[in-house]
């Protein structure tokens, strides 16, 4: 049976005028959901579709450790895998960098984050949690969020954490633009012919509109992560739950 067939949970969804070059499947924000994340590679491997996440990879949810070092050792081991930086990434790295003038991401999930690499935290000042997380990562680990892409590209599908702005072309797009997002995105149908897959801000149900596509149904709130295969007009959504 072929990996569509198997993973087909809904009836496909028109996307007019998708076309991506090769096999690929689109994973949403997953915030610490080790046990989701484990469901769902069991769901799409193996497999020869190019596989992407879209960042958010840790924090809220218990088992960002485990998520972080899932993904990194997916990467290593399954050429073409990617995984993008989304902005919970960059805060954390951030955090890494300067812990007393980024402490804020604490309140944002990274408590959550110090907690599953087996960090206590609780009152503990910034630059003390900072120098424990650090140590806990590793080097190895740490440089390989720093250098994850932040957009990926196949045929006239784009993939970014928060989207991507319609009036700039798809290689000229800010940081800002594609990681954290911006007001208004997604009220404008892009003129490129570009479809954008991406996830960020949390949705009911994946659905396609004004030419994009997004994957976030808020794994570590509502306990289901999402998934698309995309293909030639159209896609399929994977969920796994629990």
């Amino acid at each position: 049976m072929s990996l569509l067939a198997r993973l087909m949970r809904r009836r496909a969804q028109a996307a007019e005028g998708m076309a991506p070059d090769e096999p690929l499947v689109v994973v949403g924000d997953i915030h610490g959901r080790d046990d989701l994340l484990d469901m769902m590679l069991a769901r799409l491997l193996p497999s020869d579709a190019r596989i992407v996440f879209v960042g958010d990879y840790v924090d809220r949810g218990a088992g960002s450790a485990a998520v972080l070092q899932c993904l990194h050792d997916l990467c290593a081991a399954r050429a073409g895998t990617v995984c993008l930086k989304g902005n919970h990434e960059v805060m954390l790295l951030r955090f890494l960098a300067a812990p007393e003038d980024n402490a804020a991401w604490l309140t944002y999930g990274g408590l959550e984050t110090i907690h599953s690499f087996g960090i206590a935290g609780q009152g503990a000042a910034p630059s003390v949690l900072a120098e424990a997380l650090r140590a806990a990562m590793g080097a190895e680990l740490i440089d390989w969020m720093s250098g994850l892409p932040r957009l990926f590209q196949s045929g006239n599908v784009a993939v970014s954490h928060a989207g991507a702005d319609p009036t700039r072309a798809i290689r000229d797009q800010s940081d800002d633009a594609l990681i954290w997002g911006q007001r208004g995105y997604g009220r404008m149908q892009r003129s490129d012919g570009i479809w954008v897959v991406h996830g960020h801000v949390i949705v009911p149900r994946v659905s396609a509109q004004m030419g994009h596509i997004n994957v976030d149904t808020g794994a570590y709130k509502t306990g289901r992560l999402s998934a698309v295969m995309v293909r030639a007009g159209a896609f399929d959504v994977v969920e796994t739950r629990g």
